[in-house]
């Protein structure tokens, strides 16, 4: 049984690292309510002119813009939203081990990746998969221009005809306890015919005008709902997890505590019985 100064250094050691993860889940709390704001309101703008572009699609001629063009698919890019830092659970770890088991499965010789995140990036990068772009230390400060940033740099590597496809790997969030990794295929834009509902509209200007002016907000909102999305998850993972290391931690303390206990009154019945035995010899 550990002495009693050592139980009561524990004890004291745990209660500093427990005021830690208390103050971190009221960090990720604050900063969770502004990420699930500003994600919930981009959505209906997302989901919309997602709507748009999907209706028009049909009636317009793709070899009228190139990021309209379908091609064989012999190279891919891999889109992989991480975070920064850990201590969220198993957040990144879910996001890396979909995006390697799909890439695998590709051959890593055939896929670019633009790793978001330095969780993601240093993944990656140890295990030397070609890494075309990255970017970190960004999410304290995400607006719009990250995402049309990092949008013109995943597009250009299809308009050059480096890769035939773009997929994103990312979480998305379903509420704070819960939180679903997709895959979306970012370019080329595709649709379903069965889900396709055709309009009759008069456009000014005609429909191949708006779809070529159109088609690349589409691409930079899509990636920053993807941003958003991502953001609010790891907020989320990380409030969850600190809280349960916080109750991880009163637990701990309560053994502690009882093994204390229990040591001090082992130690005080020794010291008695050290003193009647003492006192019996004299006499």
């Amino acid at each position: 049984m550990a002495n009693l100064k050592e139980i009561r250094d524990r004890i004291k050691s745990i209660k500093s690292i427990q005021q830690v993860t208390k103050a971190m889940k009221m960090v990720a709390a604050a900063k969770l309510r502004r990420a699930q704001q500003s994600m919930e309101q981009a959505r209906p703008y997302t989901h919309h002119l997602n709507g748009l572009i999907t209706s028009l699609l049909p009636e317009v001629d793709r070899s009228d813009l190139d990021l309209l063009e379908i091609r064989e698919v012999k190279r891919v890019a891999y889109v992989v939203i991480t975070s920064d830092r850990g201590l969220a659970g198993s957040f990144n770890t879910n996001i890396i081990k979909k995006a390697q088991n799909e890439i695998d499965v590709i051959g890593k010789d055939k896929v670019d990746l633009f790793c978001i995140g330095k969780k993601g990036r240093d993944h990656f990068r140890k295990r030397e998969y070609n890494i075309a772009e990255q970017h970190i230390e960004f999410w304290n400060d995400l607006d719009f221009c990250h995402a049309s940033n990092i949008g013109s740099g995943i597009i250009g590597q299809f308009l050059t005809g480096r890769v035939d496809e773009i997929r994103v790997v990312y979480n998305y969030f379903k509420s704070i306890a819960s939180q679903e990794i997709k895959t979306a295929t970012l370019l080329p834009l595709l649709y379903d015919e069965n889900n396709t509902k055709r309009i009759d509209r008069i456009y000014e200007p005609s429909k191949t005008e708006l779809v070529k002016s159109l088609i690349p907000k589409h691409l930079n909102v899509q990636i920053w709902q993807f941003l958003l999305e991502s953001y609010a998850s790891e907020m989320a993972a990380r409030m969850v997890s600190m809280d349960s290391a916080t109750n991880n931690a009163d637990d701990l303390i309560k053994d502690l505590k009882l093994e204390f206990n229990k040591a001090r009154q082992a130690s005080i019945t020794k010291e008695m019985l050290e003193i009647v035995g003492g006192a019996e010899a004299l006499s």
